[in-house]
This record gives C-alpha cells, structure tokens and sequence, in this order.
C-alpha cells in the first residue's frame, strides 16, 4: 500500500511522532494506522523507559482557572531548564493542569493508592455486585474488572485525556517523553472548586470544563 503524505501527517498528529518514524511505521504496518500508532506507542516505550530513571528536578508550575469556579496548580518536571521553556512542554503542561480541572483525579498513579482504600471500595463492589443478584462465584472477577475502572477514574495518568480519550495520560507523557528525548514527571498538583465540601445546589463543572476545552 502505498504510504501518502496525508497519512504521515495524521499519525503524527495521533501520536506526537517525528515525520520520518512516522513514515518508516507506517511501511512497516503496511498502511495499517491502528498498527502504526500501536507500533510507535511500543518504541515510545521503549524510549521512555530508558529516561525514567533520570533526576527530573527542574521544570514549570502550571496554573489554569476555569470561569473562577475552578482552580488547579500543577507541576511537571523535566530534566533541564531548557526543555521546561519548550513551547510543547509548556502546552503538554497546560493540558495537564485542563485535564485534572475537567476530570478530578485523586491521584497521579495507582502506586500511590493506599491498600486500605483498595480493600474497602471491594468491599464495598462486592456488596453491590451481590445485591445485584450476581452469582458468587463470578463476584470476585467481576470486583476486579470495577476496581481497575476506579483506578481510571481516581488516576491522573489511567484517565482517558480530555482532548484524545483513545489515549490516556500515561500514554501521552510516555509519548513526550520519547519525543522530547527527556525523563518528564508529573510530581503533584492541587484543585480547588468554589464550594467544595459545602453543602450547595448540584453542578457538573468537571463536565463544563470538559465541553469547552473540546470545543
């Protein structure tokens, strides 16, 4: 299959890529751009992984306001000065701080949940899985698949990303960090929304957040 310019561009828009290994995946998928981007995101592993141990100690503190109603302070660290002042690092920041506005996330990574809770939302999916007149012996897998489904929703780095769900956060650092050449870490943040904890009529401004960054 012959491989066209416009196909190049569209991996490279998918994935984050160069253009010459955009090309020489897609020769080797045979045009197949699912296998294409699968293919890149397994090298881009493979990349990551040989920068993850590498001191990420500088980097930017990001903030993003949402109509004043939500508040979020993110930092991300890269290993030099010189790629924290990288329009892309910088943009790969900003969405960061929209995602974790829109979507809410307890955590960065599902190392940081402690067992405890872990063991209490089993306890708590089993309940429910039993009053939903499931058989027992399927309760146990059935907890497991709603536990890793919890861990996506409280999980910055396992939620969908707001402006491509077929990817997640973790997918997207990954990408970065391949593309950057750079170990990038996302260290902490804090969000802050108006009334929270309080008691106040129902709003959905994580969903708010979420249709006007897609817009």
């Amino acid at each position: 299959m012959a491989i066209t310019a416009a196909m190049i561009k569209e991996l490279r828009v998918s994935t984050g890529a160069g253009m010459m290994d955009c090309k020489k995946t897609l020769i080797e998928a045979e045009g197949n751009m699912d296998k294409a981007i699968e293919l890149l995101r397994e090298k881009g592993l493979a990349k990551a992984a040989k920068k993850s141990g590498r001191l990420a100690s500088e980097g930017i503190v990001e903030s993003y306001i949402h109509g004043g109603r939500i508040g979020v302070l993110v930092e991300v660290n890269s290993e030099t000065d010189f790629v924290a002042k990288n329009d892309e690092f910088k943009q790969f920041v900003k969405d960061v701080a929209m995602q974790i506005a829109a979507a809410n996330p307890q955590y960065i990574s599902r190392e940081e949940v402690s067992q405890a809770e872990i063991e209490k939302e089993k306890e708590i999916l089993r309940n429910q899985a039993l009053n939903e007149g499931k058989p027992e012996k399927i309760v146990d897998k059935m907890v497991e698949g709603r536990i890793e489904k919890h861990y996506k929703e409280i999980c910055l780095l396992e939620q969908p990303f707001i402006k491509d769900p077929d990817v997640t956060v973790g997918d997207l650092l990954t990408a970065k960090i391949a593309k950057i050449g750079e170990n990038l870490s996302i260290r902490r943040f804090a969000r802050f929304e108006v009334g929270e904890g309080l008691e106040k009529k129902e709003e959905n401004f994580a969903e708010e957040v979420a249709k006007q960054i897609n817009k």
